[in-house]
């Protein structure tokens, strides 16, 4: 892995713990153990760009694995596979870690408009991998974007809520209404 890559996946670690305000280059150097000088070479438009390639390089993380689990063509598996990487991304951090696109989004400011762009990408990419998984099972074009905008959302709540609290049962309750509503919307005609 080039001294880049692990700068930008040591940034979204680092953010989905301290936020974007709350991490540094020096943060980002030690975590990833890249050159000092590395940083100004590789992110030349400052951190306003390491943090856009850490949320692209976060939504494409969990995209893919969402994906992955929509090509085995079980929509309610593919929402207890979403659910299942938050609950441990809280569990393995201790509740410390959250969604670095979250963190990202509610720190965008308007002089860097970049930053919610690409956050809307990312969880645009989420909300259309459930959305394609949602359709394969028969669900309307409509519904499926309804029910994948709850999925996203209703997950990075309750992800917030189970940091809040250091416990996943917010995010368990959720998944089961999750489930639910998923159900549900395969049973409706397409």
């Amino acid at each position: 892995m080039s001294a880049k890559e692990r700068m930008v996946r040591s940034a979204a670690y680092l953010f989905r713990e301290r936020g974007y305000s709350g991490t540094g280059f020096r943060d980002v150097i030690a975590h990833s153990g890249a050159p000092r000088g590395s940083i100004y070479h590789h992110f030349p438009g400052g951190k306003v760009q390491l943090a856009v390639e850490a949320v692209r390089y976060a939504g494409d993380f969990v995209a893919a694995g969402t994906e992955s689990t929509i090509r085995e063509g079980d929509p309610v598996a593919a929402v207890h596979a979403f659910v299942g990487w938050w609950r441990r991304v809280l569990t393995k951090s201790e509740f410390q870690a959250g969604c670095p696109i979250a963190a990202v989004t509610v720190e965008s400011h308007e002089e860097a408009p970049q930053l919610a762009e690409a956050a809307a990408a990312a969880f645009a990419r989420w909300k259309e991998a459930l959305a394609t998984g949602l359709m394969a099972g028969g669900c309307s074009p409509e519904r499926a974007a309804g029910v994948s905008t709850l999925i996203v959302a209703a997950v990075e709540g309750a992800t917030i809520l189970c940091r809040a609290a250091h416990d996943t049962s917010a995010l368990d309750q959720v998944a089961v209404e999750l489930e639910l509503v998923v159900e549900s919307a395969l049973k409706a005609p397409g």
